[in-house]
């Protein structure tokens, strides 16, 4: 089936229709995969452009710090701190994201092109670097601006919060977020899979000039994130005061990065000279941290809520 995408006051090089909104229109004309010419650029005006990638990590990061803030309200914890928590987050997991796109993945060409270091709307976030990111900041924090510790009930006359138990909350809404950006990357025509001849395959023209019909893995990525977001909301919601604290934590950086691991097979080649992928590398420290944790609180037990 071959999808073609209008859009008003697109680039030259796609198909337009001024009737047509600016949400793209889907049309199927009878091929056995499908072709996307979605157009990365949402809208311009001027000087300036939107795109889509920049509206669905916006969309991605305002539903995560929605979603913090209920829950910290839910704890009766502070919302300002939850709001504090959202805004410092956000800018260290963005730029360790940003960080580690031009390390691990591009360095040549990001060196070659400075100015596009700043550009994250036009795409290029690792998530291996956000995770590094949102780990850095949420220590930082923790240790210059907001009143958490060990569980401590009052300190100079102000309660202490648990660090593991603001950790726990805060990861709920990340692999959401995940799955907002590979969304993006979709619509990008980046990240791309492996040729397949699966009838949901899908070609890009603008990732190659003779498109081969593709595994969609960024709609691979999307789906696994949201399922893992809706699984450890449903679990927190259920058995927090159950759990270990960090379990949930855990329980994502195993899920998240196993199965980043595994989709990695389906993704066009990057392999590295060790036969395995950068994304898979960066993988196994978390995949390896959050076993040997599982591991740990099977023989001793941890803190409970």
């Amino acid at each position: 089936m071959q999808i073609t995408t209008y859009y008003k006051n697109a680039a030259t090089n796609h198909s337009t229709d001024e009737t047509s909104p600016l949400i793209p229109l889907l049309r199927g004309e009878g091929n056995d995969v499908f072709t996307t010419t979605l157009n990365p650029i949402l809208l311009s005006l001027g000087p300036i452009t939107i795109r889509w990638y920049g509206l669905f990590l916006a969309i991605g990061v305002t539903l995560a710090i929605l979603i913090i803030a209920k829950l910290f309200k839910e704890r009766k914890y502070s919302v300002d701190l939850a709001l504090n928590f959202g805004i410092w987050l956000t800018i260290g997991g963005l730029a360790g994201a940003r960080l580690g796109e031009i390390l691990f993945y591009e360095p040549i060409y990001y060196f070659s092109h400075p100015l596009e270091i700043i550009f994250i709307n036009h795409g290029g976030l690792s998530s291996h670097g956000m995770a590094i990111g949102l780990l850095v900041t949420f220590f930082w924090f923790t240790k210059t601006k907001s009143p958490l510790g060990e569980g401590r009930p009052v300190v100079a006359g102000r309660s202490v919060l648990s660090w593991k138990k603001i950790l726990d909350i805060l990861i709920i809404p990340v692999p959401l977020l995940a799955a907002f950006i590979r969304i993006g990357n979709f619509f990008n025509s980046e990240i791309v899979g492996k040729p397949t001849g699966l009838p949901w395959g899908v070609k890009f023209p603008l990732y190659e000039i003779n498109p081969a019909s593709r595994h969609p893995s960024q709609l691979y990525e999307s789906l696994i994130s949201l399922s893992l977001f809706i699984s450890i909301y449903f679990i927190y919601k259920k058995y927090s005061p159950k759990l270990p604290q960090l379990f949930l934590t855990n329980l994502f950086l195993l899920l998240y990065f196993s199965s980043r691991f595994l989709i990695e097979f389906l993704k066009a080649d990057y392999q590295t000279s060790l036969g395995l992928t950068m994304g898979q590398l960066l993988s196994v420290p978390f995949i390896i941290f959050s076993i040997f944790w599982f591991v740990k609180i099977k023989f001793r037990q941890d803190k409970t809520y």
